[in-house]
């Protein structure tokens, strides 16, 4: 009971409604880095080599929990609309690995360089993954 008041103290004190204040507690918690947790990669690059122009490839990027509390993939954005991302939406635990799939798709012809940003609950996010290559025409 004295947390709810002190909480309520606090709230009124900051210039915040009592709903409001609380409403987003769950949300500045999931965004605040944790200390104990940490996501160990297995390579932050892929490079495909020359691949066909308008025919889609995929880069897999592993991870592993290697902290003491889940890990929580907030945000995993590709640099442009020509690169689609696929990550888990659930927590991963301690000792536990994932992947985030990052699929290309190449309009221009020549070099690349796309990026997809992994923004998580550890201390050290965001993490950057690189896709490079070059596109060619169909043989």
């Amino acid at each position: 009971m004295k947390i709810a008041f002190l909480l309520t103290a606090a709230a009124a004190t900051l210039g915040f409604s009592e709903t409001s204040f609380v409403a987003s507690i769950p949300a500045a918690v999931a965004a605040a880095p944790v200390a104990s947790s940490a996501v160990q990669w297995r390579t932050t690059q892929h490079n495909f080599g020359e691949i066909v122009q308008a025919v889609p490839v995929t880069a897999t990027f592993t991870f592993r929990n290697t902290g003491k509390v889940p890990v929580l993939l907030t945000q995993v954005q590709g640099s442009c609309g020509c690169t689609a991302t696929s990550y888990p939406t659930e927590a991963i635990q301690p000792g536990q690995s994932a992947a985030i799939t990052a699929t290309f798709n190449a309009a221009n012809l020549g070099g690349f360089n796309k990026t997809v940003t992994v923004t998580t609950n550890t201390a050290d996010a965001p993490q950057v993954l690189t896709l490079r290559g070059t596109v060619v025409v169909a043989k």
